[in-house]
């Protein structure tokens, strides 16, 4: 007999948080800087902007991302995961209806605020993949899925496991990239801005997956283990964890000290190691810290 999963009304009220607030996100840098500048994003937004610049006096680019959308999300939702499915298509029915009520209240794109000829195209595909990476990024922490490409990916996922899903996203982008160049009046710079768009916003994906949170560890070979300890803790205010090693070149047993600082840090650490003689020490980064490393008072 299966146990129902106990409903959390505070992990339900974040998630419906998240999904609105990428979803806020993402449409204004659709709103803004994209969906009038002539270039297209990745994936299966991507294949609806294209097809409302085709079709742009029977249909609204709202309408049609639902279109393409909304129904990959369903078949997530009944296939794959009933939440998962429920947040994209809240979020992307807000980030759908996000240029609508721009539009209504009287913003205006930045290409008609600004007239800049192809600068205005270049530096609206900057801002676009900033402004909606980061909005990707707050729905991949979550929910580990940010539109429809990533649905698609899932359905797949689901029926052949053994297929690497990196190559759908690819196959996809890549479709999005050639067509742009025929629909966008075979001109290379729509080409080169939707290329741009992918690259910046897959970065601020990459850096918010990353996490915020992050630090450098450094591990320290010493044979003052107490005193440096001491120092580290009092000055840097972190903890510090003591192993016991023994060292196979020297044959002598010798302590290694684990402690996580932040990036600002890395200098006064560094000080403080050349103090102590037959001590060695290597770091590298921390992507994320999970709780409290520093020091209890």
């Amino acid at each position: 007999m299966t146990m129902k999963k106990k409903i959390n009304p505070k992990e339900i009220f974040v998630d419906l948080l998240t999904a609105v607030i990428a979803g806020v996100i993402v449409g204004t840098a659709y709103h803004f800087f994209q969906n009038s500048n002539g270039f297209a994003p990745g994936g299966v937004g991507g294949l609806a902007t294209i097809t409302h610049h085709l079709f742009s006096n029977y249909t609204s680019w709202s309408l049609l991302m639902i279109a393409f959308n909304l129904p990959i999300f369903v078949l997530v939702s009944a296939m794959v995961d009933k939440k998962l499915g429920l947040m994209l298509s809240i979020y992307m029915v807000v980030q759908s209806f996000i240029p609508k009520l721009y539009e209504a209240i009287g913003f205006l794109p930045y290409c008609q605020a600004n007239n800049q000829g192809d600068f205005n195209i270049v530096f609206a595909c900057v801002a676009t993949g900033v402004i909606s990476g980061f909005g990707f990024s707050l729905m991949l922490r979550r929910f580990g899925a940010s539109g429809g490409t990533y649905g698609i990916s899932a359905l797949i996922k689901k029926a052949r496991p053994e297929i690497n899903i990196a190559y759908v996203s690819f196959i996809m982008d890549s479709c999005v990239v050639f067509i742009a160049f025929f629909v966008y009046g075979m001109r290379i710079t729509p080409v080169i801005c939707t290329l741009l768009n992918l690259f910046i916003a897959n970065i601020i994906v990459d850096n918010g997956l990353s996490g915020l949170k992050n630090g450098y560890k450094f591990e320290i070979v010493t044979s003052h283990p107490e005193e440096l300890a001491e120092e580290l803790m009092t000055k840097l205010k972190h903890g510090v964890t003591e192993i016991q090693v023994h060292g196979m070149y020297s044959n002598d047993d010798k302590y290694m000290l684990v402690c996580i600082i932040n990036k600002r840090q890395i200098g006064q650490m560094m000080k403080i190691i050349k103090k102590y003689p037959d001590t060695f020490a290597s770091f590298g980064k921390v992507n994320e810290v999970l709780g409290n490393f520093k020091r209890k008072v």
